[in-house]
């Protein structure tokens, strides 16, 4: 096996910066798809449901893709940044066509295909560390992930704001129409996307595969052949694996129910206002640069992460971190109009949850996993993310009505809840550390 050369702080960054662009994405989507859904006429039940498209291409998408991308060479382009940078125009596009949506099925139609157009260049990232770093360094590797995603999110996140504030950008649109804000929001974000994406594909190269590894891989291509392989794996499942899976069962969830609920949450019931009302636009752009605000402790708290790790162990740190963002989400409770200023202090505790999310689960996941497979298991991995998100998509709209009186901030607290469970299930996973 091909002993990897220690990486330098720049070479780590170069390989990792294609991670803000990706995050460009995901961050526009998250601070504004539920506001937009409103806007073009969603009820709050309706919400979970029109989220449908993220996890069910991740559910399909990322398997298939880390099972190509771990067969795939080329001499030029290599093995994980072909799908980089296919995932980044596709992205782009979607991106840069989402404002000009009319209707509601339209925004959640380009939604889909953004959606799977990310997982595209997503997955491969997550394989691209084990790939390039040594053991000693996947740590720092993921952690630098978690770093530009953090940049990348706190930048998409505060533009609608900055648009506003800095260029007197109307905020507020007609029902049924999208804000001028937030549609030059997703037009800068299809340029950084694919920008970010090309950096590292123009200034990183992959190692090559050994003459016996590309005889392996043309004798196992196929669709047969990828699906025995995933089947197999799913069934031979790391020990390790299973107990961070449970965790990034109960993770993801609380997530995606602020992800949901947290802006549509500020705007109607702190801030009192109707979908196209001055009141409901503050709130969501507040809200939006509540999110960058989260984000700048996501990537500064990222710096530190390596070292914390390395002093407490990744657990201890990932246990207190999902207990610090659970609990910053249940502060919703106690804001109001007049204490708005609250929304930072939860999102950046949020923002310490979300960096380890990022980068711990990873950096604990890879040395239990086969070399060869990394790509495969990345993308099973993202089976315990994406099934609890389809089961909250399908159900939490019933429970919103039923249970909950449509009540947003419920909503956001329940996933507080399940952020701080899924803190202690840390504490069951057997630790190496490396």
């Amino acid at each position: 096996m091909q002993t990897k050369p220690t990486l330098s702080f720049w070479q780590i960054w170069n390989m990792s910066f294609g991670f803000m662009g990706i995050q460009f994405g995901w961050g526009l989507q998250m601070a504004n798809m539920s506001s937009i859904y409103e806007s073009l006429g969603a009820e709050p039940e309706q919400i979970p449901g029109l989220w449908l498209a993220a996890p069910l291409t991740g559910l399909l998408v990322q398997p298939i893709i880390g099972y190509m991308s771990d067969r795939t060479w080329h001499p030029t382009w290599g093995r994980r940044r072909p799908f980089f940078l296919i995932g980044a125009i596709l992205s782009s596009l979607c991106l840069f066509l989402m404002p000009s949506s009319a209707t509601l099925w339209m925004a959640a139609g380009l939604l889909w295909v953004l959606d799977s157009s990310i997982n595209i260049s997503m997955e491969p990232f997550r394989a691209f560390v084990a790939d390039q770093l040594p053991a000693a360094q996947r740590t720092r590797g993921f952690s630098m992930q978690s770093f530009f995603i953090g940049v990348g999110a706190t930048i998409a996140s505060a533009l609608p704001w900055i648009f506003t504030n800095w260029f007197d950008m109307d905020g507020t649109a007609a029902p049924g129409q999208i804000a001028a804000n937030v549609q030059w929001s997703f037009y800068i974000g299809a340029l950084a996307f694919l920008g970010a994406v090309l950096y590292t594909v123009f200034t990183t190269k992959e190692y090559p595969p050994s003459a016996e590894q590309l005889a392996e891989q043309k004798q196992n291509k196929g669709l047969a052949n990828g699906v025995k392989e995933i089947y197999d794996a799913i069934t031979h499942m790391p020990k390790r694996m299973r107990q961070l899976a449970l965790v990034q069962f109960l993770t993801w969830p609380g997530l995606f129910l602020m992800w949901f609920f947290f802006t549509t949450a500020v705007a109607s019931e702190i801030f009192k206002g109707e979908p196209g009302s001055v009141a409901y636009g503050k709130g969501a752009d507040l809200a939006g640069l509540a999110y960058s605000f989260e984000n700048v402790i996501t990537f500064l708290f990222a710096l530190i992460l390596p070292f914390l790790a390395a002093k407490i162990g990744q657990k201890w740190t990932h246990f207190t971190s999902l207990l610090i963002g659970g609990c910053g989400l249940m502060l919703i409770n106690f804001v109001d109009a007049n204490s708005a200023w609250m929304l930072f202090l939860i999102m950046a505790l949020v923002g310490i949850a979300w960096s380890s999310i990022l980068s711990m689960p990873y950096a604990m996941l890879v040395p239990s996993l086969p070399p060869h497979q990394i790509g495969v298991y990345m993308g099973i991995f993202n089976f315990f993310i994406v099934l609890p998100e389809i089961i909250a998509s399908l159900f939490f709209g019933d429970i919103m009505s039923a249970w909950l009186d449509n009540s947003r901030i419920a909503a956001v607290t329940i996933g507080g809840l399940l952020l701080i469970v899924a803190g202690f299930l840390t504490l069951r996973i057997q630790e190496e550390n490396v």
